[in-house]
């Protein structure tokens, strides 16, 4: 007959089971205010780098700006070729909204910026849903823009870049870098319901 393993001694190691000590803690990066987050720097697309490594100064998170600054600095990082980034700002505004328009809007928004990024790292399938989803929640806008917003201008142009993700595609930074605003655009304070007041 014969006898099974030792279950005081580990089939892994062989060290004997009890002399390990106390388990170790996972140390996590965490922020100002004791929140989990990654300290690794990252590159322009926001993807991680390692540790030590020179990477772009990420966006702040939880600030709050004026529409008009959210989107001139989306579109400041979008023609750097940091659609990642104007995610983030675009997040801060959808986060930091009053109202459902809004949020909807800046929603739609960061989706767009995200979708951009997809596309920029080469996951052309990603890019696709987020560009449409995110026409789609643009589209709403188009008959009354807030905020210079050239909302149907930006879904024409998320469409069309979507039908055109093949392997092939240009999709170099300037490519991925749309007008936000329609060139002589008011630029309202309040975004409007889409759906109609009262609703």
């Amino acid at each position: 007959m014969r006898e099974g393993p030792d279950p005081s001694v580990c089939e892994n190691c062989g060290s004997r089971r009890g002399d390990e000590g106390p388990p170790a803690a996972v140390r996590r990066d965490r922020d100002e205010e004791g929140r989990a987050r990654n300290a690794r720097p990252r590159d322009g697309l926001g993807r991680p780098l390692p540790y030590g490594a020179e990477g772009v100064e990420r966006q702040p998170e939880g600030i709050v700006r004026t529409p008009g600054q959210t989107l001139d600095e989306a579109q400041q990082l979008l023609d750097e070729g940091k659609p990642f980034h104007a995610h983030e700002v675009f997040e801060d505004a959808w986060k930091s909204s009053s109202s459902d328009a809004d949020r909807a809007l800046w929603r739609a928004m960061a989706q767009l910026a995200v979708g951009l990024t997809h596309a920029a790292r080469g996951n052309l399938r990603g890019a696709g849903s987020l560009l449409l989803r995110a026409a789609d929640g643009v589209e709403p806008y188009a008959a009354r823009p807030p905020y210079g917003i050239d909302a149907a201008g930006l879904v024409a142009w998320a469409r069309a870049l979507e039908s055109g993700l093949t392997g092939d595609a240009d999709l170099s930074p300037d490519r991925l870098a749309p007008r936000l605003r329609a060139r002589e655009a008011e630029d309202p304070t309040v975004a409007e319901d889409p759906a109609g007041p009262g609703r």
